[in-house]
């Protein structure tokens, strides 16, 4: 599946240089979740000349050895953005820092709160909470989340043409994430646990209020609510994410998402347009995305 993905960038690219109406190569947007879940988590992104990490929560080996996978060079990577401290997402941050010469975009709060995980960054770049910044070729615009961390944030990401939300570790869905998601093309959606399976299984109850509390995680039924709200034609690809290996199942999380989309065909007939559904693993990479391929549609 990534092989093919690769390949799909260059036949797109062809394709723009082919034809008149075809979307330039330089307007797509691509990403690949390349791990996700309570054990690590980093998800790389790419648009125009710019190749980014939203977190980096595995070793910097092992985030090198992944992003191989998906023929990438560490040494081409642009920067990396941190959601927030919590080990899981920062884990080799620093590392890579040091090793390439990376900026890391962090909030103030966030990076205090980290204390040595992220010391001693070559190049620390900090940002404000809900203040768009710009970045090379991206817009990146940093959305509060309820989490239990110092700041958490989510991130939009804008490359002139295209629109990629990241929304993880959020205990509840806000007006704010329906306001700053809505016009995604792309997203990488929080879809941790099922009720059931978090209630009837091996966590103790202090944290199993963790999990569902309003600084939590979502479960599968808050994140398919959440994008029945926000379902629009243009939203080409749906990554579920930070799906829980104890209190959740792969298969249920595609059962909420594949109910919303059938509501929706419901409605609007079978050939509406719907987003793709993918999952995001922990001890795997996802699929390599790329967004633009509805030029003709947008």
């Amino acid at each position: 599946m990534r092989e093919r993905g690769l390949q799909t960038i260059a036949r797109l690219c062809e394709q723009a240089d082919d034809k008149a109406d075809a979307v330039p190569c330089d307007h797509l947007l691509r990403f690949c979740v390349l791990g996700s879940g309570s054990k690590g988590n980093a998800t790389f992104v790419e648009a125009g000349e710019t190749r980014l990490l939203i977190d980096a929560g595995f070793s910097g080996k092992e985030i090198e050895r992944r992003l191989a996978e998906i023929g990438v060079e560490p040494e081409t990577l642009s920067g990396l953005l941190i959601t927030h401290e919590h080990g899981d997402h920062i884990k080799g941050a620093a590392i890579l820092s040091r090793r390439f010469r990376l900026p890391v975009f962090v909030n103030e709060a966030t990076l205090a709160a980290a204390g040595p995980v992220l010391e001693n960054l070559p190049q620390s770049k900090p940002f404000v909470t809900g203040e768009t910044f710009v970045f090379q070729d991206f817009q990146i615009h940093p959305f509060a989340i309820s989490h239990d961390a110092a700041d958490p944030v989510g991130f939009l990401l804008n490359n002139g043409s295209l629109l990629m939300g990241y929304c993880t570790d959020t205990g509840v869905v806000s007006r704010l994430m329906q306001h700053r998601l809505s016009s995604c093309h792309g997203l990488v959606l929080e879809c941790n646990h099922d009720p059931d399976l978090l209630r009837n299984g091996p966590y103790p109850p202090s944290l199993q209020q963790r999990v569902r509390g309003n600084t939590g995680h979502l479960a599968n039924a808050d994140a398919a609510g959440f994008l029945s709200d926000i379902l629009h034609d243009g939203l080409e690809h749906v990554v579920l994410s930070h799906i829980s290996e104890t209190n959740n199942h792969p298969d249920l999380a595609q059962e909420a998402m594949a109910a919303v989309l059938q509501t929706l065909r419901s409605q609007r007939g079978d050939n509406c347009p719907v987003p793709t559904i993918s999952l995001a693993h922990q001890d795997r990479v996802g699929e390599v995305v790329i967004l633009g391929g509805r030029g003709e549609e947008r």
